[in-house]
């Protein structure tokens, strides 16, 4: 702590020199620029957004424009195809997140156990996340189409019929589409988990007799916590604002629209800005409660994790 002097009666402010402290200070040097910049980049739309939503405001009408405070939100939230547009996503949301979690642990576990062409197999198992999204979900519209696809043929359904048809299987296939591309994604993450488990603890635990399963979950899965939160959280938040899948393979019908996609009937294809934008909001605050609530159920300290 730096010792100062002052005239008697005058209140000093004293400034930590530790060096925890001036590493903190050169942080925020460096990165305080970037964060600015990010905050106003991030910042200015929803604040623009926030601003339209409480105006009736048209496009094509802009001489219109209406001051209507809250109604557009009182508008959207009273209306049942909002909440069935939150069904979907959170349905989308809990189904691939908890398949991919699953998958892409095991996933994990191959590529961290293998000792042979181990890159080869990383690779193997990332393909499906570096195709483009949109092109993904051409793919899986194509292979269920009953005249270009192969599904049903190797399931041998009625060539007549079609997933898309019904609710059901449009969202049946739009979580296959999921699963397969963003599975690699979870299992990159988890496999930077599993690199942090200490070995010294699992040999501990298996001297001890401790079955595989015990191992499990008493160890490898507690030293894991901080990576899964990370691999939930991002997948979570990715899935609840899904858009493109939908978009290709059912351009929202059998009522498979998320919330993505009535703010986009509303801001592009009606190009009511004032209600498209309270929805946006909505969305916006919506995610918040989901990285909120994820973060608490997890209860994960990441200044522990890096040891501090």
């Amino acid at each position: 702590m730096a010792s100062t002097t002052a005239a008697p009666g005058r209140r000093v402010k004293t400034r930590e020199r530790t060096p925890e402290a001036a590493e903190n200070r050169l942080a925020w040097k460096l990165a305080g620029p970037a964060v600015a910049v990010m905050l106003l980049v991030t910042a200015w739309p929803m604040l623009r957004a926030l601003y339209l939503s409480l105006f009736s405001y048209r496009l094509t009408a802009p001489d219109d424009r209406e001051w209507v405070g809250l109604t557009n939100y009182w508008v959207v939230l009273s209306d049942p195809l909002w909440w069935r547009a939150v069904f979907v996503a959170v349905f989308i949301m809990v189904v691939t997140v908890s398949v991919e979690l699953v998958i892409g642990f095991g996933f994990a576990m191959v590529m961290n156990s293998i000792l042979v062409a181990r890159g080869l197999v990383r690779s193997s198992i990332l393909v499906p996340y570096g195709i483009i999204t949109v092109v993904s979900a051409y793919a899986w519209l194509y292979a269920f189409q009953p005249t270009t696809g192969f599904v049903n043929q190797w399931l041998h359904l009625d060539p007549s019929t079609t997933p898309f048809d019904n609710f059901w299987g449009s969202i049946m296939v739009i979580c296959l589409a999921e699963i397969w591309k963003t599975t690699p994604f979870i299992s990159l993450l988890l496999l930077a988990g599993l690199s942090q488990v200490p070995n010294d603890a699992v040999e501990a635990a298996t001297v001890d007799g401790a079955t595989w399963w015990q191992r499990l979950y008493k160890v490898i899965l507690p030293s894991m916590r901080a990576a899964i939160m990370v691999a939930v959280l991002f997948r979570a938040l990715d899935a609840y604002r899904i858009f493109d899948s939908p978009f290709i393979m059912t351009g929202f019908a059998n009522g498979t629209a998320p919330p993505s996609g009535l703010v986009y009937n509303a801001m592009i294809q009606r190009v009511e800005l004032g209600l498209g934008s309270a929805m946006s909001v909505l969305l916006f605050l919506s995610v918040l409660v989901v990285a909120f609530g994820l973060m608490k159920a997890f209860r994960v300290d990441l200044s522990q994790v890096r040891g501090e």
